[in-house]
């Protein structure tokens, strides 16, 4: 068996020509490029002539606007009122009034007017009616009320007062005033303690037993109405 060894040549390669080629670039990136358009133009389109085709025989329609319309005529002038002229019709003649025939004569008219003492002589007139005067509202003294009164209330609601004052032992007082102020027709209008009995209850009391005194008619005003609170 013969054995045989390959022989291997060493060619020594320079480091200079292992670098980078600008030419080799160059030239590879051409050729790319022409590949690509080759095959850019065998994947083109076929619609192109149908589109122009069809622009061919699309139709544009544009919209022209019409013309403004004419102005409108002027109006007609206006005739002249017309002057409407009266004619007076000539009235028909009038006739010529008659002359009345005179009235026929009235025979005399004889009044029997009577005389002086044929006239009865009317009655006599009745004597008027007396006059009625009330009699004169005695004259009121505002400082004692008790004489101007024509009207005084019972004095028991008075009298019970004072008793259950004195039975709780308050001190009081053996005489009280109010003040009054009344109206022309007497009535007691508003009452007020003056001087207190200093017991509040029948202070209380004396005020509503004052309110039911009617004082004699007059003029209105205001006065003194005194209480003697002691018991006999």
């Amino acid at each position: 068996m013969t054995e045989s060894t390959a022989r291997y040549v060493y060619i020594p390669v320079n480091d200079e020509e292992q670098g980078l080629s600008w030419a080799r670039i160059a030239g590879i990136s051409v050729a790319i490029a022409v590949h690509v358009g080759a095959l850019l133009l065998m994947l083109a389109p076929v619609s192109p002539p149908a589109k122009a085709v069809a622009e061919k025989d699309r139709v544009v329609v544009n919209f022209i606007e019409p013309p403004p319309p004419p102005p409108p005529p002027p109006p007609p002038p206006k005739e002249p009122p017309k002057e409407i002229k009266l004619t007076p019709q000539p009235q028909p003649p009038q006739p010529r009034p008659q002359p009345l025939p005179p009235p026929p004569e009235q025979p005399p008219i004889i009044a029997d007017t009577p005389r002086a003492v044929d006239t009865p002589a009317p009655p006599p007139t009745p004597p008027a009616p007396p006059v009625h005067v009330p009699p004169a509202a005695p004259a009121r003294n505002n400082e004692d009320l008790r004489q101007g009164a024509c009207f005084v209330p019972p004095v028991g609601p008075l009298n019970t007062a004072l008793s259950r004052a004195l039975s709780r032992g308050a001190s009081v007082s053996a005489s009280m005033s109010l003040t009054l102020r009344y109206e022309t027709s007497g009535e007691v209008s508003s009452v007020s303690v003056r001087q207190s009995s200093r017991d509040r209850d029948l202070d209380r009391a004396a005020m509503q037993w004052a309110r039911r005194i009617k004082l004699c008619p007059g003029s209105a005003g205001e006065g003194i109405l005194p209480l003697d609170l002691r018991q006999e």
